[in-house]
């Protein structure tokens, strides 16, 4: 007797209890999934943009806009700094390495950030085809940038003033595709890459077009990222620069740490509200399965009949109540994997970051193992009470 197809054939036989209690659970699995799957992405395609960047130093602002701006290019600026200034934080012995970052301009959305060779290099940037620009008004250009906007060498771009396409067009001069950058998780993709000269050349030529005697106002810089000599100038050089100078130094671990912690309730909340539907979903169940084991009490105690053990009838019982709470579980997860997709696909719409992914967490494991706990708890009193069935005396009383 295969009692895996007869708790098979028990299931759809109440379809409505069946799918209510599958439901809850593909509801609950699937928002923890969710959130655990978007905490996770958010996380790792952050500290994969912070790589090699102790330090940001920019306008006085707010640290976070500061760093939003300049490391992850998700924000407006809070201003431009003085390169005279910038260049004496650059020299301090504490510092390892600096790069510089001039933006403000646009090429139908994309950024075009001026800034140092070396800034390739930090986010191990490699060249599709082409090559890196040697020259001003000459430009590398992001996978997720020419993908979308089906740009190619040699291709130019005339760029808009400001950070939206909205903005005024440099028609005066055009920006000359020599690289393609391949695809490499970080925020390069999403850039257009220049020398720090175009960016000047360009807005010397808008700002003071048609006016030979005016003098050009000092260089000046959007931010400029640091990487020390020691981690543990990281305690006392950003407080240096805040309190002596009137640049702003920003930490971009702890200001990323202080905002996933404002993320964190809300994320901790919606956790709780996903379990309790899987708590209700086990409720359920276990009502599904205490009312189908009464309803069937006859039919039981025929199979008994029939050559069937206790055994085999309580495990006929948590096979039932497991197979729902494993394709809980399966198509919870797929739920979440769909939801992230649709996230991935807004971010991907407003800033230009891909957060798709289908690996396993080892967090979701934890789950696999929820769901069958569930399962199996849900179908014990049922189970039990099958075992201890007197099967004369139902078969009398019928």
């Amino acid at each position: 007797m295969n009692i895996f197809k007869l708790s098979i054939k028990n299931i759809f036989n109440k379809p409505l209890s069946s799918s209510i209690s599958l439901s809850l659970l593909i509801l609950g699995i699937g928002i923890i999934s969710l959130l655990l799957q978007l905490n996770t992405l958010i996380k790792d395609q952050m500290d994969n943009n912070l790589r090699g960047i102790d330090m940001v130093v920019g306008a006085k602002g707010s640290p976070l806009q500061l760093i939003l701006a300049s490391v992850y290019h998700i924000d407006s600026p809070t201003g431009n700094i003085s390169l005279k200034e910038a260049e004496k934080v650059s020299k301090n012995r504490m510092v390892g390495s600096s790069i510089k970052l001039l933006y403000g301009d646009n090429y139908k959305g994309f950024r075009i950030v001026g800034t140092e060779k070396k800034f390739i290099d930090l986010y191990k940037g490699t060249i599709k085809e082409g090559k890196k620009w040697n020259n001003p008004y000459e430009v590398l250009v992001g996978s997720k940038v020419y993908e979308k906007l089906k740009i190619n060498l040699g291709d130019v771009l005339i760029s808009s003033h400001g950070l939206r396409e909205t903005g005024q067009p440099h028609e005066n001069g055009g920006f000359t595709v020599v690289g393609l950058l391949k695809p490499s998780n970080s925020v390069i993709d999403q850039l257009i890459i220049t020398s720090p000269e175009s960016i000047w050349d360009i807005h010397d030529t808008h700002d003071h077009e048609n006016d030979d005697e005016h003098e050009h106002d000092e260089k000046k810089i959007t931010a400029m990222l640091i990487k020390f000599k020691s981690p543990m100038n990281i305690i006392q050089f950003p407080r240096q620069i805040n309190e002596n100078t009137n640049l702003q130094a920003a930490v971009p671990s702890y200001e990323i740490s202080r905002l996933f912690k404002l993320f964190g309730f809300g994320i901790e909340t919606l956790s709780y509200l996903a379990y309790l539907i899987i708590i209700v979903s086990g409720f359920s169940l276990f009502i599904n399965l205490f009312n189908s084991m009464r309803e069937r009490k006859y039919e039981m105690a025929l199979i008994r009949t029939l050559g069937a053990s206790r055994f085999q009838l309580s495990t006929m019982i948590i096979f039932e109540s497991l197979v729902l709470t494993i394709s809980g579980f399966v198509l919870g997860i797929l739920f979440s994997r769909f939801g992230v997709m649709f996230v991935s696909s807004l971010m991907e719409e407003s800033i230009n970051y891909n957060l798709s992914s289908f690996k396993i967490l080892n967090e979701e494991y934890w789950l696999l193992g929820l769901s069958i706990l569930i399962g199996i708890i849900s179908s014990l009193i049922p189970a039990i009470q099958v075992y201890k069935m007197n099967i004369s005396k139902i078969l009398a009383d019928a």
